[in-house]
Formats: C-alpha cells, structure tokens, sequence
C-alpha cells in the first residue's frame, strides 16, 4: 500500500506547532481589556461566551453539549447571561481585537513579516479544506462560517482557530463512542499523568464528590487500575491511545491541502511564532509552553 501523503503524526506536529498562536486567547490580558469593553467582565463568561459566539446567541445545553467536559452548572451561570450584556457580534469583535493586540505584542515589526504572510496563506488552505467537510463538527462550522479577517496575522490566528475546532469536535465524537462523558474524559485524561487532575477538576468546576463519583465510575468500566493513584489499567492504557491515534486520524484531511512539503514549511515557520507568544509577557502558562516546544 503506498504512504499516505501526509500522515497523522505530521498532521499533528503541524497543528500543535501553531497551537499556541490560537491558544493565546484563552491566557492574554487583552482579553479581559476587550471583553470588559463590551460589558462582559466575569472572565468564566467571557471564556464561554467568546468561543461560542460564533454560534450564536445559543442557550446553555449548546454549549454544554460542545465544549464537553465542564461542569453544566458552570456553564448555565455564564449563558444565556452573556447574550443579555453583548451580542455574539460584539463579543467576536472583541476577540479579534484581544488577538490582534495579543499578537502585535508577540511579533513586534514582524507581525507583517513575509513568514507571517506565508504561514497564513499555508494555513488558510488547511483550513478551507477542513470547510469542505463539516459534517459532525457543529463548534468548528459555527467558526468556519465567520468572515476571514484582513490582515495576514489574524488570517493565521483564524485559521489555527478552526483547526482547533475541527479537531476538537472529532475529538469529542471517539470520546463519546468510547463510552467516556466529559467528566471521564478530564479523569482518563489526569490517569494519563500528562496533566494534574487537581488542574482539570478545577478550571472544569467539578467538585471533589463529583470527580471521585467520576473516578469509582471509570474503575468500573475498566479504565482504571486497582491502585491508590489514579492510573490507567492495561486497557484503558490501550483505549486512550486508540482515541488520541484516531484523533490524529481524522485530523488528517485538511492538511493534505498543502501536502508533505507544505506541512513541514508550515511548522517550520509556526515553530519561531509559536516560541514568541510563548515567551511574551501575555500570560501563556509555563505547565503549556513545554508541550509545544518538542
């Protein structure tokens, strides 16, 4: 059988080259300056609010349902509220403003760089591939219906942001299949030990009666061991690997727009982008900065 073009893990070392020029919208404090000018100060309402705008003014059971793995009281105190203070509208256009100042900091003179406009050009035609099957991926077609913006740095933001997505909704599908809810996913994913559970159980709002309710449930379905620490067994070592390889499997289709050569270009020029927001003072965390850097 002849080598696929471009495979999974190119397709994944690509993407997660560039991660951090989307990412940075969840940690800058631009955000807050830009979110705060449209009325919305409580930063767990901006996060909701601003990722799901591009759906519209969209009620809490939507969101729920499309970011997945936070606690649903969580995301009821945050929406419908945000739509009653900003439209969806004003709230995207706080989020490019967030980014593009964001990325004006990062890159200095060279956010009008030829390696900016290239890497954008690269991206963009990713991204517009991903447009041509949105079938199953509600939060990233939401995104992939929003005007591309002008500039070459925020072309690039924009279309890392519907990589994201798209990657994300595939993601959440095998999670589904494999019989995980959001709050087993955040638990497979602590049993991994690529991340702390105190720091999913936290930021997801899960309390510690729920997470060990979470924990007991897992143990029963087999992706836990017997131990005192929270580990995968055998199995769930086996079933988790299959979600992520399958994850990277489906993100594939995209990146076979630029083909081999384009996906190594594009890292190549994401890496040094990446590096610099990384290390601007924009408050990208140091437990993130180690995962993009290999």
């Amino acid at each position: 059988m002849a080598e696929r073009v471009v495979t999974p893990g190119m397709a994944r070392r690509c993407f997660r080259k560039a991660e951090p020029i989307h990412g940075i919208i969840y940690f800058t404090p631009y955000g807050a300056e830009c979110y705060a000018r449209a009325g919305i100060t409580n930063q767990r309402m901006t996060y909701f609010a601003s990722r799901a705008a591009a759906m519209g003014a969209v009620p809490a059971e939507t969101v729920i349902a499309t970011f997945f793995n936070f606690n649903p009281e969580l995301v009821r105190r945050a929406i419908p509220a945000a739509w009653q203070i900003a439209t969806p509208a004003r709230v995207l256009a706080a989020r490019l403003d967030a980014a593009d100042r964001s990325l004006r900091q990062a890159w200095g003179e060279d956010v009008q760089s030829p390696a900016v406009r290239e890497a954008a050009d690269l991206a963009r035609r990713v991204a517009e591939r991903a447009a041509g099957r949105p079938a199953g991926r509600p939060l990233f077609a939401s995104h992939a219906a929003l005007p591309w913006p002008d500039e070459p740095h925020l072309v690039l933001w924009h279309a890392q942001t519907l990589l994201r997505e798209y990657r994300g909704d595939g993601h959440v599908a095998l999670l589904l299949t494999a019989g995980l809810d959001g709050l087993g996913a955040l638990i497979t994913h602590a049993a991994t030990g690529s991340i702390s559970a105190e720091a999913l159980r936290t930021t997801r709002a899960w309390s510690e009666q729920d997470w060990a309710a979470g924990v007991q449930r897992a143990r029963a379905q087999g992706w836990l061991d017997g131990g005192p620490e929270l580990a995968l067994s055998e199995e769930g070592q086996r079933r988790r690997r299959s979600i992520e390889d399958r994850t990277d499997e489906l993100a594939v289709y995209p990146y076979e727009a630029i083909g081999r050569d384009g996906c190594d270009r594009l890292a190549a020029l994401a890496a040094p982008l990446s590096a610099a927001v990384i290390a601007a003072d924009l408050g990208f965390p140091a437990t993130l900065a180690a995962r993009y850097s290999t």
